[in-house]
């Protein structure tokens, strides 16, 4: 995969592998807002391999729904490695999947601050043999920081994929 690539043939090319593999990924986005399933399930047959997404944008929600200890939202706040972390795992504990991937993120066009910039997006891929956070800071709008954070999410997931094939 290159930066040429759209994120219809990153989602076709994780389809694939997921399939071949014979896994199954669960998500669980925030600042995306069911963006990243979404893609996902552009592609015919994904139901294959596609457990589902936990849109969990309240932090209620992300303790809830998700296992996000109230003391790390508190300690760390909602955009931060650590609550990414948290959503990954509570994601695949949630739905039995074999890897589970995070978003949690400022969008804009507000809520920035300067130790947390709009567009700064936090992502998180969990399963078994892996852990694994990135930091991303977007500056495009709203919706150009939801897309980007989706395609890097789908990278993350294709990246590893990628590297358990090998």
């Amino acid at each position: 995969m290159n930066e040429h690539d759209t994120v219809r043939d990153l989602a076709e090319a994780i389809g694939r592998l997921l399939r071949a593999q014979g896994r199954r990924v669960a998500l669980a986005e925030s600042c995306t807002g069911g963006l990243v399933g979404h893609l996902i399930t552009n592609v015919p047959g994904s139901s294959d391999y596609f457990w589902g997404s936990a849109v969990t944008y309240a932090n209620e929600a992300k303790e809830r729904v998700l296992g996000v200890r109230h003391e790390t939202l508190m300690e760390y706040g909602a955009v931060s490695p650590e609550t990414a972390r948290e959503m990954a795992q509570g994601a695949r504990r949630l739905s039995g999947a074999d890897v589970a991937v995070s978003a949690t993120g400022i969008a804009g066009p507000s809520g920035g601050s300067p130790g947390k910039p709009i567009g700064l997006v936090y992502l998180h891929l969990s399963a078994p043999d892996a852990e694994w956070g990135e930091r991303h800071v977007w500056s495009s709008d709203r919706e150009g920081n939801k897309l980007a954070s989706a395609e890097a999410a789908l990278r993350l997931l294709l990246r590893y994929l990628e590297r358990t094939t090998q």
